[in-house]
């Protein structure tokens, strides 16, 4: 018997004529800085010293850590004795009461030497690398140190502040008859003066008029409040089937094909993603048959072992975002750029149909796919950013004994310094003629890559600074990514799961 259906039940139906609104994604304000790219070619050397870098630190930081403890200690006395500035370290005096500025350097027996290495000429595999780098016996020393010398600091206000190598402070005390210096109080050279917003926009319109007559960017005639940035890190591609499936519900959200059409409004206001380095898994390389490898090697070479699917599939993966959204593409641990800090940004030939998006080489105006460096600062719709891939709070961890990462990213900033523990037990470039690690201009927004979890907070400065710090977590292991709101830089955490049945 056939059965009768209604009209507007049926399955397949005309088009018809109603109007169904399209949503248009929110425009991105972007304007990047270079502040961590290096010379290329003949003009970067590696055969400069590393010492200079830790002297450069130490100049540029020196007079903003002075001024700050000048101001705190200059009518300090204790016992009818007042406080005196000493220049160098060598120039404190036992039992004087003094202060004085440095460079700490944290002795610590766990800490990898190189030289060790080199005078036991122990011909042996590396031992695995610790997690931690403090004493369980408390043998661990805090000097600070010049281009004079080196004095040992002790004291309470070292246990309750956090310090490591390459830091920039001011100690207050008097030196004792071991020639350890006690420390009374101590400063740091705090946040630096931030940019208001669009102030570099507004600025570079100024410039680009040529005039002389201000005229307004292109940014303030169209801003338009709302918008979000979204933040991911530790995609972690290996290039298998098992990491694809998250990847994709990712990929359509963003998109706006995995919700509703509320939903949907929600996702257009996001205006730039951000990939906060380790994109790509530790290569793995691929297992060949014993004939295959004799057959397959050239000049030492085993080009068969070569593993492409990891950098394919994430290829794959913002070809499939580049038309509807830009990428700010930030280079990790394990992605294919150099080990050494800056990272350098990814070459584009390992995107063959991303690179399309990209900007010409030595273009002024960035593209729409962006693959920059680690660390990368620019403004996005008008605020500061500052992040990295978390290689530098990863090298800090080692250095105390807790595990709170918002507190060792305050720190950084409070010590102006990117990346202190570089060039100790962080690789970095031997600059010779700047430090880009100090902090010029504080940023609006600090956040790190591949972090344990999510977390985040905001620190005020001295004169009325708000930062906002964010831990971004890495999302092969939790799914989650952070969504920064661009009108009240707070933050949302979105999760992607994939239900497994195994029943």
């Amino acid at each position: 018997m056939a059965m009768e259906v209604d009209a507007d039940d049926e399955l397949l139906q005309d088009a018809g004529d109603a109007a169904y609104p399209t949503l248009d994604r929110q425009t991105s304000y972007y304007n990047p800085l270079d502040t961590f790219k290096l010379a290329k070619g003949d003009q970067k050397h590696y055969q400069q010293q590393y010492g200079d870098l830790y002297f450069l630190r130490l100049a540029k930081l020196k007079p903003a850590v002075e001024a700050l403890a000048n101001e705190e200690w200059k009518d300090f006395e204790i016992a009818g004795e007042k406080v005196r500035r000493v220049d160098r370290v060598l120039d404190v005096r036992q039992g004087e009461l003094c202060w004085v500025a440095g460079t700490v350097y944290m002795d610590m027996p766990l800490k990898p030497n190189i030289l060790d290495d080199i005078s036991k000429d122990h011909w042996i595999a590396a031992p695995p690398p610790r997690e931690k780098f403090v004493s369980p016996t408390g043998q661990d020393q805090t000097m600070l140190e010049d281009e004079s010398g080196r004095l040992r600091l002790i004291g309470t206000p070292l246990q309750l502040s956090m310090l490591v190598t390459g830091c920039i402070i001011a100690v207050m005390g008097t030196e004792n008859a071991n020639g350890d210096f006690e420390v009374v109080d101590m400063k740091v050279p705090d946040l630096p003066r931030q940019p208001q917003r669009w102030e570099r926009d507004e600025a570079s319109a100024v410039i680009s008029n040529g005039t002389g007559s201000k005229r307004k960017s292109n940014g303030e005639q169209k801003r338009v409040e709302g918008g979000k940035i979204a933040i991911v890190s530790g995609l972690g591609i290996s290039g298998d089937q098992g990491d694809t499936l998250t990847l994709d519900l990712l990929m359509e959200y963003l998109l706006g094909e995995a919700c509703g059409p509320s939903e949907q409004a929600e996702v257009s206001k996001i205006s730039r993603l951000i990939i906060a380095g380790n994109s790509i898994t530790e290569g793995t390389p691929l297992a060949l048959r014993e004939e295959e490898k004799k057959a397959s090697r050239k000049y030492g070479y085993d080009s068969s072992a070569y593993n492409p699917a990891p950098t394919t599939h994430f290829d794959d993966f913002l070809a499939t975002l580049l038309p509807s959204i830009p990428v700010t593409l930030i280079p990790g641990e394990t992605d294919p750029a150099n080990v050494s800090m800056p990272q350098q940004p990814i070459h584009p030939a390992m995107f063959p149909r991303s690179r399309n998006y990209a900007a010409i080489p030595d273009a002024v105006e960035p593209g729409w796919f962006d693959s920059v460096t680690n660390p990368w600062e620019g403004d996005v719709d008008g605020w500061r950013l500052m992040g990295n891939g978390g290689q530098p709070i990863d090298d800090v961890f080692k250095y105390v004994e807790g595990d709170e990462r918002l507190e060792m990213m305050e720190s950084l900033l409070r010590w102006r310094c990117g990346a202190p523990t570089a060039p100790d037990t962080l690789w970095c470039y031997p600059f010779q003629d700047r430090d880009p690690f100090v902090i010029e201009e504080c940023p609006h927004v600090y956040f790190v890559g591949n972090q344990p979890r999510y977390d985040t907070v905001v620190i005020e400065g001295p004169v009325g600074q708000s930062v906002r710090l964010i831990c971004v977590p890495k999302f092969k292991e939790t799914g989650e990514i952070v969504l920064l709101d661009t009108d009240t830089l707070e933050t949302e955490l979105v999760k992607f799961d994939v239900f497994e049945n195994n029943s």
